[in-house]
């Protein structure tokens, strides 16, 4: 079965860059606290990344996000998703203007310009795709921006809620949280290490109704 992820690091202040993020400073002043777990040589660190980015069939990104990971300073062979741990999923970005060029080249992009619910859609295909070819149930993610995920969330497109809450307060920045529809969530695992609590949580489906929710289109 391919679920819906949504995945992200966030601080104990419920910020998910620092303050005065931007296409050179993607994450914001003091934001690359956010995600020292990723780089962290922790057993169980390093068990949590290995583990997400194996179940990974496609990744859903807003267009800001994109826009630093394939900036001069965005990802590399060091850096990139799930660097050094498994093969690279297929990457959805939902714009409402595709890129005119892609630096990343050697990466499998998809512009969506018809709204977040199409590009989850076409994630899951790709990933269900990739699941037939490997023989292992893949997830989709949706790995941000911080709009992007919470659109997500607000439109009843998650079944699964995994935050990696860093100890750090940034006290300002982007926020994961800006309201939207209560949420019903399962606590399913807590990981906690000396840099980050890892906790995933079940999504659980209402009736609440999805209008007024933003699309994620410029996120």
């Amino acid at each position: 079965m391919t679920r819906i992820v949504a995945d992200i690091s966030v601080s104990l202040d419920g910020y998910v860059t620092g303050p005065d993020p931007g296409p050179e400073n993607g994450l914001g002043t003091g934001g690359e606290a956010l995600h020292t777990w990723a780089f962290s040589d922790d057993a169980d660190d390093r068990r949590v990344l290995r583990e997400a980015t194996a179940r990974s069939g496609a990744v859903v990104m807003g267009r800001r996000l994109f826009d630093v990971v394939d900036g001069p300073g965005g990802w590399d062979d060091a850096t990139g998703y799930g660097a050094g741990e498994v093969a690279t999923p297929a990457f959805v970005v939902v714009t409402s203007a595709p890129p005119a060029s892609v630096r990343l080249t050697g990466l499998d992009w998809t512009f969506v310009a018809t709204g977040l619910r199409d590009a989850v859609a076409a994630a899951r295909g790709r990933a269900q795709a990739a699941s037939s070819r490997s023989g292992c149930p893949l997830d989709v993610v949706v790995m941000g921006g911080g709009a992007t995920v919470g659109s997500a969330l607000a439109a009843g497109l998650v079944d699964v809620l995994t935050l990696h809450l860093a100890p750090v307060v940034l006290g300002g920045g982007t926020p994961l949280w800006t309201g939207g529809p209560l949420l019903d969530l399962v606590r399913q695992d807590v990981t906690a290490t000396s840099t980050a609590t890892h906790l995933t949580y079940d999504v659980r489906r209402g009736d609440q109704g999805v209008d007024g929710v933003p699309d994620g289109r410029n996120t």
